[in-house]
């Protein structure tokens, strides 16, 4: 495993993969926060994340807001969501 400093450097000098990386770590950490900032540099692994969970939790709000962000899956999910089931 890579060191949190080295995938970090690498990121910020435009290494998607080590953006991916950073994204994981957080993600298993629990780190919402951190997740946020890394969609927040780009990283779509890190929507992707966060759409997940959002999804998980029903939370049409935090959906909403990674749409905005620019998360196709989100915005895809949200509508899922947001559509009225058979024989409602």
């Amino acid at each position: 495993m890579h060191d949190y400093e080295t995938l970090r450097a690498l990121a910020d000098e435009g290494n998607e993969t080590a953006l991916d990386r950073l994204a994981d770590l957080a993600d298993a950490r629990g780190d919402l926060a951190e997740l946020s900032d890394l969609l927040d540099e780009g990283s779509e692994h890190a929507g992707r994340l966060l759409t997940r969970r959002a999804v998980e939790r029903r939370d049409l709000r935090e959906l909403q807001r990674l749409s905005d962000a620019g998360s196709s899956e989100a915005e895809t999910e949200l509508e899922r969501l947001l559509r009225p089931r058979d024989g409602a």
